[in-house]
């Protein structure tokens, strides 16, 4: 008789423990105390900023304002009917809901000397005291080790304010590796309705209506910015008009990013002036970018509006190893061989620009 087998001895699979995570240490500096020279009745924006690798600092340049509102003063009324006839506005514009919204910050009291205390991360930074237009640019060195931004490169910035001040005023810092891509995008009539060729239907579109997005833009920017494009807004819209626009990227979920706009004074020159947008203007904007990231690569959005194809072909003519790729957001019905194409884009690589109507016809992925 032969003796049954025995079977083999079951071996359970080996315990394989996962490696920790490292948790980043954060250097944080215990409160100071102190706060911002900010009242109660005085409010403050930090406007989106952006920031570049300096050994182990991060080098960001900070742009506040403060003001008062002038909700309740005597004159709000007399200022109202003012700012609508400078707009050159209906008579009943005052009464929608949207241009009072909007107006309000063209009508407040700005505010000069105020000193505000943000934290950044682990670390308190002050920031220079505001000039006699409310707004302070404070170039700041932030210690990489004291702060973690999140993964699309963002921290915030947050204002300090008095223990009995509950209000709370913030901003965020894009802050940029040495290298990848970064989308410089023109913002009216490119991701926003704007119309700027007519001054009426501007004019209604920016104080009367609510914002209308261009169709499929922002599918197209959250698709590069899955891929890790990083993203810069430039506008020659004022300061005054950040928080709607503001709050139309937020509700049509656009990727974050800096924010660029134009220093505007309602009561310095006509008010159609605020909507020009010169080479001038935008050029150093961008210029500024890529001077800060030169080993980044740039693609650059814009329309055919204004004259976003005369700067853009200026700045590759400059920049020609970093801007990768230029798109044209077609509203004037020019082919590409058309005398204001061949001009602008002269010296410009084919293969580098593009005209377009439909925002699905973009490149799914950046170059």
């Amino acid at each position: 008789m032969v003796a049954a087998e025995s079977p083999p001895p079951v071996v359970a699979d080996p315990v394989i423990t996962p490696a920790p995570v490292p948790v980043p240490t954060v250097l944080v500096t215990p409160p100071s105390g102190r706060t911002s020279n900010l009242k109660t009745d005085e409010e403050a924006r930090v406007f989106p900023a952006v920031g570049h690798r300096d050994g182990e600092s991060w080098a960001v340049r900070v742009h506040a304002w403060v003001y008062e509102p002038e909700e309740d003063s005597p004159g709000r009324a007399a200022a109202i009917e003012a700012l609508r006839k400078a707009l050159g506005l209906p008579s009943d514009a005052p009464e929608a809901a949207i241009f009072r919204t909007r107006a309000r910050a063209f009508l407040v009291d700005n505010e000069s000397g105020k000193s505000l205390l943000v934290r950044i991360g682990g670390q308190e930074h002050e920031l220079a005291s505001t000039l006699l237009n409310g707004h302070s640019h404070t170039d700041l060195r932030v210690p990489v080790a004291s702060v973690v931004p999140d993964p699309s490169g963002l921290v915030a910035i947050e204002v300090i304010t008095r223990k009995a001040d509950l209000r709370s005023f913030a901003g965020v810092a894009l802050l940029l590796t040495d290298t990848g891509t970064s989308v410089i995008s023109d913002i009216d009539d490119t991701v926003k309705i704007s119309e700027v060729r007519d001054p009426k239907k501007l004019l209604a579109r920016t104080f009367l209506q609510e914002f209308e997005p261009v169709a499929g833009m922002a599918d197209a920017y959250r698709r590069w910015a899955a891929a890790g494009a990083a993203f810069h807004y430039v506008s020659a819209s004022p300061w005054q008009l950040f928080d709607p626009i503001d709050g139309f990227f937020k509700r049509e979920a656009f990727p974050q990013g800096s924010v660029h706009l134009k220093q505007f004074r309602w009561k310095d020159s006509s008010f159609l002036s605020l909507f020009q947008d010169p080479i001038s203007y935008k050029q150093p904007i961008l210029g500024g970018l890529l001077k800060q990231f030169p080993q980044r690569r740039f693609v650059l959005v814009g329309d055919s509006g204004e004259q976003d194809p005369e700067v853009y072909g200026a700045v590759y003519r400059e920049f020609p190893t970093q801007v990768v790729a230029i798109h044209i957001r077609d509203l004037t019905q020019e082919d590409r061989e058309a005398p204001r194409y061949k001009a602008a884009f002269a010296d410009v690589p084919a293969d580098r620009w593009t005209l377009f109507t439909d925002a699905a016809t973009l490149p799914a992925t950046l170059p």
